[in-house]
């Protein structure tokens, strides 16, 4: 046995995938005449190339065919040194044309060059000249890096005999396959392929790590010597300081544009960098804009992470600044775009990356439901949530279409079945009857009217429906693309208070629910059809829509992103209230004075009383609790007349201690329940008076 033999039975035991490039090269190879003869394997550096290369001389020699194997690494780029190096892998000496070796009868032959990237200097030539010299029974394939010329395309005879294989990552199964051989633990597979991405030579380099250290947690960060590996692969050389910070935007953002590659860079021009992006072999564009290989985008971050921690974060920063702003000013199908290009700045966090699938150039589109399209969407919700769950959708979709939005299949008729279904209701539209008549809304609202109550013109929403076709609520594409229609909607409903969003599964979104700062609101829950369904909540009152974004920035970035906690909104330091309103506040603040969570809205936070007793920079905590003491402190100066104590006591016992029931408040007072109750509307009057001098002192 020889050296070569071993090498090629190792070799052969990690070989995974490539079944539909083997089995292309096979039936050719079989066939009475080759259906080609330029076989010309394209991809990034890295992507398998030389492997297939050697498998296709394995199937060479399983039909009968003489493999000829040439690495364009040790052949000078001109024509007499490519026939020189045919002549040496045939064994012919000088004076004996390659040409005529190969024309040998009956014999077919199979010239497999690697590396070809470094003899496109002679593509041309080769092209032009010396193939179309050789015996219709050979054939040549090519491997390189750079995708081939337009003029193999161009020319009528070669688009005949000529096919372009590009070669692309190893599928999901294919890698796992291969991480199985490598023997790499089931429980590190998951981290190994999100850094992955599929891409063989990153597979080989991690499975090696396993290998050397086992019982090793693989973490990208933590194995920079990998990642010098692939960045060397992908980035030879990097011309100055602007074009590595470029490289690092590029691969931080979903999509590079040349206006946010000016905003990120601080320059009024980045035409020549955004032209030198392009130009780089692992960067694609799309109408969009511009996007790297996704190996190199990861190698490139986690090389960033390890190397200046504190630049990532900047850049991050950056980039969130763009998108907001850039989402003041688009709408429509636009906006959704920069809405997508936000939450995917998210998709390193380790809480939300198994919660999206991302992609380039998504195929669903989002349109307003017709009436058309209603039919399709109520089946839609039997097949997943039953017979007694459409006729609530039925219910929905009749009175509030408005807030219906269908996913569809780019380039599919109208009339084809929709991708996915979301119907956001408006509670606070729906009459009495409308949201009584479904418990999901029902409960919702009673909740809402309990715990937090809406105030004049401010609205409430609940994702009733949210379900893509294929997979119902699990992880998809158009799960992705309906949540970037939900954040859209929190971001852009004016006067949004809260919001409610169900999940069949709420134990599984639970990560992610802490992530995005929503809340389980289990008096919010509802079952259907046998199925119980878990709804998460958010106030936006406390915590508004630019605070949110910014909160769920700072958690992006945090190594611990629940330690992250929720910041409060921006109050004005003094809000001058008329003497009504401000009375009319001041009774809400006494009820809810046992409720903090109620007066984080109260328009008391911004009076003058609570604000002297502030810094500027006071949380909306410290300011709730000033409210509270002094409706305490207004409280027991009706204890020093005794006309006014027992109003006092009405109120301690319903409000600053409350008793189980106003009932009970009213036995423990020992008074007749009107009593009691002249009592608690008596003191409220007081209380809210006391605190309304306090203020006007102030403001005289």
């Amino acid at each position: 046995m020889r050296v070569a033999t071993r090498l090629h039975a190792a070799r052969q035991r990690r070989f995974a995938g490539r079944t539909a490039e083997l089995e292309l090269f096979r039936s050719a190879l079989s066939a009475p005449e080759l259906p080609f003869n330029v076989l010309y394997v394209y991809g990034p550096g890295g992507i398998g190339k030389t492997t297939l290369l050697s498998e296709y001389a394995l199937v060479c020699s399983q039909h009968e065919v003489q493999p000829i194997m040439l690495d364009a690494r040790m052949i000078e780029p001109g024509p007499q040194a490519l026939v020189a190096a045919l002549q040496h892998a045939l064994n012919l000496t000088p004076e004996h044309s390659p040409i005529q070796a190969l024309a040998e009868p009956h014999v077919r032959r199979a010239v497999l060059i690697d590396t070809y990237e470094l003899l496109l200097p002679l593509d041309g030539w080769l092209r032009d000249e010396f193939l179309p010299q050789l015996p219709a029974q050979t054939l040549v394939v090519v491997a390189g890096r750079e995708a081939p010329a337009l003029a193999w395309r161009a020319d009528p005879g070669w688009q005949q005999l000529f096919r372009a294989l590009p070669l692309r990552n190893l599928s999901p199964n294919e890698s796992s396959e291969y991480l199985d051989r490598r023997a790499v633990p089931p429980a590190e597979r998951r981290q190994v392929l999100d850094f992955t991405c599929g891409h063989p030579l990153a597979l080989s380099l991690v499975a090696d790590l396993y290998d050397q250290r086992p019982g090793v947690h693989f973490q990208p960060e933590e194995a920079p010597d990998i990642i010098k590996t692939l960045l060397e692969l992908f980035v030879q050389k990097v011309p100055g300081p602007a074009h590595r910070v470029a490289l690092e935007i590029c691969a931080l953002v979903h999509v590079t544009t040349e206006p946010l590659l000016a905003a990120m860079l601080e320059l009024p021009n980045a035409h020549e960098l955004f032209d030198w992006l392009r130009s780089l072999s692992f960067v694609a564009s799309t109408r969009q804009g511009m996007f790297p290989h996704d190996l190199a985008r990861e190698a490139l971050l986690a090389d960033l992470r390890w190397r200046n921690p504190q630049w990532y974060a900047e850049l991050h920063r950056r980039a969130r600044s763009f998108y907001q702003i850039r989402l003041e000013q688009t709408d429509g199908a636009e906006q959704q775009q920069v809405l997508l290009d936000y939450i995917y700045l998210h998709r390193s966090n380790p809480i939300v990356r198994p919660f999206y699938e991302w992609q380039q150039g998504f195929t669903l589109m989002a349109e307003p439901a017709t009436r058309a399209d209603i039919p399709k969407l109520l089946a839609l919700v039997e097949r997943y949530e039953g017979h007694e769950a459409a006729g609530y959708a039925a219910h929905w979709l009749e009175r509030q279409l408005d807030g219906v939005i269908v996913l569809r299949d780019a380039g599919t008729p109208a009339d084809a079945e929709p991708a996915g279904l979301l119907a956001i209701i408006a509670l606070e539209r729906a009459t009495v009857q409308e949201r009584a008549a479904d418990p999901a809304t029902d409960a919702a609202w009673r909740f809402l009217q309990q715990q937090a109550p809406l105030r004049g013109t401010q609205r409430a929403s609940h994702i009733r429906f949210w379900i893509a076709r294929d997979g119902y609520q699990d992880i998809s594409s158009a799960q992705t693309v309906l949540a970037v229609q939900i954040t859209r909607h929190y971001l852009t409903t004016p006067q949004l208070a809260y919001s409610f969003f169900p999940v069949a599964a709420p134990d599984f979104w639970a990560p992610l629910a802490a992530y995005a700062d929503l809340v389980r609101v289990p008096a919010a829950d509802y079952q259907i059809g046998g199925r119980q369904y878990g709804v998460y909540g958010h106030d936006w009152r406390i915590v508004p829509p630019m605070n949110w974004l910014a909160l769920l920035g700072e958690r992006e970035l945090a190594a611990d992103a629940l330690s992250i906690r929720t910041p409060p909104p921006a109050l004005p330091q003094v809000l001058m209230l008329s003497e009504p309103a401000f009375l009319e506040a001041a009774h809400e603040a006494i009820q809810s004075y046992a409720r903090p969570d109620r007066l984080y809205t109260s328009p008391l936070l911004r009076s003058r009383i609570v604000s002297e007793r502030n810094q500027a920079t006071a949380s909306i905590a410290d300011r709730v609790t000033t409210l509270q003491q002094l409706i305490r402190e207004s409280g027991e100066l009706l204890q020093s007349s005794p006309r006014d104590a027992r109003l006092y006591r009405a109120i301690y016992h319903t409000y600053l201690q409350p008793a189980v029931t106003q009932e009970r408040a009213a036995e423990l007072l020992d008074l007749p329940f009107s009593t009691y109750r002249r009592h608690l509307k008596a003191g409220m009057e007081r209380i809210a008076e006391l605190l309304w001098q306090w203020e006007f002192d102030r403001l005289s």
